[in-house]
């Protein structure tokens, strides 16, 4: 039997120990179960990584696809420290008082990029609500840096909500991302519970602004499932999602990073996730990832080849 790796916690787990009461916060079944990373490409990417002092989310929200991901050399940067303003109920990020501002992060990502030979990069971040612009103009900097080392990479940013810092938004918009996403995570019913500081539609109207104030950008953003949700809810959240214009959705499993988050309300099957993005294509979004381990920056480079050629086919027809 294979070792396996436990995505909750990013730790190595044997099988032998798997029938321990602590070994798991709730079984998983066995479509969202994955090997533990050994690959040859793995360790590469995990040296460059280190060896630049660079922060992950694949290492800090220990994501389960950071075998295959940096198997491909694809790792999703997050910058503006590893410290977070806000404690939402589902993030493995540890919160707090974060240190200052890297003023050569972004030198040193845009080396990491041409080092890695990516031609397509993520970029996301902390919450920064210590910061007067919550960390907008940084996000700026190394979009421009990346652009001056490597003018053929694409830039997908994941960004926070910059929630009560005015004029943010507009800073990073008009630094021209390729793509803008923010996540809106799950249900307006569940934020008290899931994303106490944030507000809903304070996120859904950043995502509109984006579009207002540049319509070529590409717009996304997120659902985790498997919280509470109803599927009505989901319905009407991919529904709101359309009014702002949004053009990527992705919707992946909640998995829980340890018995002081948010409880797992249940595994969704495969089944419904393939039924769920039947619907968000229906409904009019020219790219929809909808899976178990599906994660925001999940196969992000072939994601965006698929999201360009979608908007090329609809402009042609």
């Amino acid at each position: 039997m294979a070792t396996l790796l436990d995505i909750n916690s990013n730790r190595i787990r044997h099988p032998e120990k798997a029938n321990k009461p602590d070994t798991e916060v709730l079984r998983k079944p066995k479509w969202i179960r994955v090997k533990a990373p050994t690959s040859k490409g793995y360790a590469e990417t995990r040296k460059i990584v280190k060896d630049k002092g660079l922060v992950t989310v694949c290492e800090e929200a220990a994501c389960p696809n950071i075998g295959e991901c940096w198997e491909k050399s694809h790792a999703t940067f997050m910058i503006l420290g590893e410290i977070c303003t806000r404690a939402c109920a589902f993030c493995n990020v540890r919160t707090g008082l974060p240190d200052a501002v890297d003023a050569y992060e972004p030198q040193k990502i845009a080396e990491a990029v041409v080092e890695m030979k990516l031609k397509h990069v993520v970029i996301t971040s902390v919450d920064r609500d210590d910061l007067p612009d919550g960390g907008a103009q940084h996000f700026v900097d190394v979009i421009q840096a990346i652009r001056g080392a490597s003018p053929v990479t694409t830039i997908e940013i994941l960004t926070p909500d910059f929630l009560r810092k005015a004029g943010a938004t507009e800073t990073v918009i008009d630094a021209r991302p390729d793509v803008f996403n923010h996540n809106l995570e799950t249900v307006p019913r569940l934020y008290l519970k899931i994303r106490p500081g944030a507000r809903y539609y304070h996120s859904l109207r950043l995502l509109e602004k984006v579009k207002e104030r540049d319509p070529a950008q590409f717009t996304k953003s997120g659902l985790m499932v498997g919280l509470g949700e109803t599927k009505p809810e989901i319905m009407q959240v991919m529904d709101d999602m359309r009014s702002a214009g949004i053009d990527f959705l992705t919707i992946g499993q909640y998995l829980q990073p340890t018995r002081k988050h948010a409880k797992i309300d249940r595994f969704v099957t495969p089944d419904e996730f393939k039924s769920y993005e039947t619907i968000a294509r229906a409904k009019g979004f020219l790219m929809v990832s909808a899976s178990p381990l599906t994660r925001s920056s999940y196969h992000a480079d072939s994601d965006f080849a698929q999201l360009r050629a979608a908007r090329e086919s609809q402009l042609g027809g």
